[in-house]
């Protein structure tokens, strides 16, 4: 399924514009979880069991799963297996290199590991991110602005960022692209939106890097059906601590869809 149609159908099913990153930290897994025999995917199973009926993606970060050496990345794999074939599963593995190198990247990413879609850096240009671009039934969200303060360093001076929105306009020709677009730049986002035009943006920052849900949800909104994804991980994944932690989970998801839901009402076109 083209990946646009399946982020609509998703996020129409689940009633849901929640994506639930998924970036197990060892010290902050439950401490009686620890003494399974394989914790972090405990972990992430009980989570997505938990909160499948609230979110239209989940965003597994590949570096939480590198860390762990060659178990790490088979971890990874059955995470990956077990999340719902309905949902959108984006690999938030943030690739970027020369077009032979991002071949590897994007078979490893949609092959491999089977994800519905990437985040990719765009520094090397349209060539670099082609070999993604190229699985037209896959999504690549593209680094447009990022959430960190060093987003001041390169993307912000001299509008970098709408250079990126402007490229990834032209180069969307198969319906596949999407901008990643930090919440905490709220008055950037509008400018992006204005220069992007419809696009699925995933908003990564809020809660824990400071950004502010109502006024990214207003700023990202383009009137069609999936304007956004809203990206959430520590909230959600370590709303508790104790042994009802997955219960936990569900409700910070719930609260959070919920949320954005009676933000978007109005908006709707």
């Amino acid at each position: 399924m083209q990946f646009y149609s399946k982020l609509k159908q998703s996020i129409e099913k689940k009633n849901s514009l929640l994506c639930v990153g998924l970036d197990p930290v060892w010290e902050k897994i439950p401490a009686f979880l620890r003494q399974e025999k394989n914790p972090v995917l405990s972990f992430c199973l009980q989570i997505i069991a938990a909160t499948e009926k609230r979110v239209a993606a989940y965003k597994p970060n590949f570096a939480f799963f590198e860390a762990l050496g060659p178990r790490g990345m088979e971890i990874l794999l059955q995470v990956i297996e077990a999340i719902p074939p309905d949902i959108v599963v984006i690999g938030d593995a943030k690739r970027g290199d020369i077009g032979n190198s991002n071949q590897m990247y994007a078979k490893a990413v949609f092959e491999v590991y089977g994800c519905d879609a990437v985040t990719a850096n765009p520094y090397q240009g349209h060539d670099g991110l082609a070999p993604f671009l190229d699985y037209e039934e896959k999504g690549t969200f593209v680094l447009c602005l990022t959430s960190n303060p060093g987003a001041h360093d390169f993307q912000i001076p001299k509008q970098l960022y709408l250079r990126v929105a402007e490229s990834v306009k032209r180069w969307n020709t198969r319906k596949n692209c999407g901008l990643v677009v930090g919440a905490t730049h709220v008055d950037f986002i509008r400018t992006v939106r204005q220069t992007s035009g419809p696009m699925p943006f995933l908003l990564p920052g809020i809660g824990a890097q400071g950004g502010e849900l109502q006024e990214a949800v207003c700023a990202a909104e383009d009137g069609t059906t999936f304007p956004f994804l809203i990206s959430a991980s520590r909230s959600i994944l370590y709303a508790d601590s104790g042994e009802d932690f997955a219960f936990g989970s569900e409700k910070a998801a719930e609260q959070l869809r919920n949320r954005i839901n009676t933000i978007r009402s109005p908006l709707k076109i």
